[in-house]
Parts: C-alpha cells; sequence; structure tokens
C-alpha cells in the first residue's frame, strides 16, 4: 500500500492539528452520540427511533442536554488525537520493510489496531466511562432545581473515584480495547487504500482537495461502527451502572439479558446514530486534519510552502 517511508512529522504540528480536528469532530457530532447512548440504555419497551429520542431528550430535558459529556470529551480530545496519529505512524515505522519502506494492507491494518489500542487505555475507556455517567443522567438543564449528581466532567471523576475507587474510570476497558481496535484498525486502512487510489487517479495533485479527503473519511469511518456495534452496546452497559464483579461475568450476565429480555437486534441499539456520529465524525476529523497540519507545516517550512504554492 505505501512504498516509501513517510517524512518524519513535527510532534507539535501533529499535536495542534489533531487537537483541532477532534474539537471540531465533537461540537459537530456530539448530540448524536448523546442520543446513541440513550438508545443503548433503553429498555425493550422504548420504541422512539433516533429522532424521536433526540426530540424527546429536547422537549423534556432541553437543547444543551444533547451536549452532556461534552466536557469529558474535549478534555480528552487533544490527548487521544496525538496518541492515535503519532502511535499509528510509530506502529507503521516498526511494519514497515526495512529495505524497501513497502508497508501493505494487513500492516496498516495491524499499526490501526495498535494505534486504537493505544488510545483505549491512555484516554478513552476513563474519558468514555464519565460521558456515558453524564449523558445518563435525565435531569433537565433548563431547571436550574433539578440538580444531577454529577454537575460537569471533573465532578463525575471525583465522584466516583470517591465513591467507587480509581478503578471504576477503567470499566469496560477490554470492550472499549476491542471497539477502538477494531475501529481503528478498519478506519485506517479503509482511509489509506481509498486514498492512494484517489492519488493514483491525480498524479500531477500536491493533495487531495478537502471534499475528496472529506468524502474518503465519511467512508472509512462507517465502517467500524457496523461489524462492532454489540461491543459498543455491552460497554454502554456496563459502564452506566456501578459494579464490583468481575468484568467477565459482566459481559456474560448483560449479554444474556439482553438476549432474553429485548432480542438479538437489541445489540443493535443505536447502531444508526453511531454510524451518524462516527462516519461524519471521521470525515470531520480527516478534513481538517489534514487542512491544519498542511498550512502548520507550510507556517514552519516557508521556502517549501513557496515552492509548492
Amino acid at each position: 500500500m505505501s512504498k516509501a517511508p513517510q517524512k518524519k512529522k513535527n510532534t507539535a504540528v501533529h499535536l495542534a492539528a489533531g487537537g483541532i480536528a477532534g474539537c471540531c469532530e465533537a461540537l459537530a457530532c456530539h448530540p448524536l452520540d448523546t442520543i446513541k447512548v440513550r438508545l443503548q440504555l433503553a429498555k425493550a419497551q422504548a420504541k422512539r427511533g433516533f429522532i424521536g429520542t433526540g426530540i424527546a431528550i429536547v422537549q423534556k430535558e432541553g437543547f444543551l442536554s444533547l451536549y452532556k459529556g461534552l466536557g469529558a470529551v474535549t478534555a480528552g480530545i487533544v490527548p487521544k488525537m496525538a496518541i492515535r496519529f503519532s502511535s499509528l505512524e510509530f506502529y507503521k515505522d516498526q511494519l514497515r520493510d526495512k529495505q524497501t519502506g513497502y508497508l501493505s494492507s494487513a500492516g496498516v491494518f495491524l499499526a490501526g489496531l495498535g494505534a486504537g489500542t493505544t488510545e483505549s487505555i491512555m484516554v478513552v475507556t476513563p474519558m468514555d466511562v464519565i460521558k456515558i455517567r453524564l449523558q445518563a443522567q435525565r435531569n433537565s438543564m433548563t431547571d436550574p432545581l433539578d440538580i444531577p449528581k454529577y454537575r460537569n466532567a471533573f465532578h463525575c471523576a471525583y465522584v466516583m473515584v470517591k465513591e467507587e475507587g480509581v478503578s471504576s474510570l477503567y470499566k469496560g476497558l477490554g470492550l472499549t480495547v476491542i471497539r477502538q481496535g477494531t475501529n481503528q484498525a478498519a478506519n485506517f486502512t479503509v482511509y489509506e487504500f481509498l486514498k492512494s487510489k484517489f492519488s493514483e487517479m491525480q498524479p500531477t495533485a500536491q493533495s487531495l482537495p478537502s471534499y475528496q479527503t472529506a468524502f474518503i473519511g465519511l467512508i472509512s469511518g462507517a465502517c467500524g461502527p457496523l461489524f462492532n456495534a454489540p461491543v459498543d452496546t455491552i460497554k454502554t452497559r456496563i459502564q452506566k451502572n456501578p459494579s464490583t464483579e468481575n468484568g467477565l461475568i459482566r459481559v456474560v450476565k448483560i449479554s444474556k439479558n439482553i438476549l432474553q429480555t429485548e432480542g438479538f437486534f437489541a445489540f443493535y441499539k443505536g447502531l444508526v446514530p453511531r454510524v451518524l456520529r462516527v462516519a461524519p465524525g471521521q470525515s470531520i476529523t480527516f478534513m481538517v486534519y489534514e487542512k491544519v497540519y498542511k498550512a502548520l507545516s507550510d507556517l514552519n517550512n516557508p521556502i517549501t510552502a513557496d515552492m509548492t504554492a
């Protein structure tokens, strides 16, 4: 797939580009993630679709309730994106042929799997747990007397550690690793494959136009949620409620309960808003990242920028 080693990227520029891209993605797509979580937590008798769920949240809790948990997400966006892209490049470098610099699609898949696993352990799991606790609260943000248990992301983390211990922030770690690992493996494999094909069709272009990068990100971003939805649903149920049970026991118990009380398709609750959340999110992330990284790199290398202008 990749025939030569990539030029080593500036870490500071990389961090800034990833952080800006991640914040843009979170601000644009977070309401769909809140709807997805509510659908995944809904019992069998709740028959609302994702539009109906969104309308119900706004009517009962206020529009800003769609952004519950956003603080937890944005607080972790910069380190998450920095870890994702920098660890991806590290794993790709390790997997390249040392003589030719060639990296196969399988190599990209493994690098994406490694990047997803790394970000899960370092950032995503605690961020996800806090986000889900906040999103699951059904308090009205338009009523000042309706005081929730968790006031914001930092307060949520404090209360959880105080009441349940530090380990509570890592509930569902194994499932998060599986979800993020498979997400990023599929995401980067498809993204790099399509990017190489688009580049081959435009051999004189210095870089792909933003609309093409956005389109490729949209397609690649939809791949992960389509085949790991059950993992995400079980993970959400585990992370919502406190428990001292062994992780594997919880997975088996929750899976069995879903099958017996809600049926097999309950594992796919929230799939539509999740695809609608993740796919455009990746589209925005890749488009903004590529654009910002190029702009910041040109500022750091004015001579190169003049030559390519």
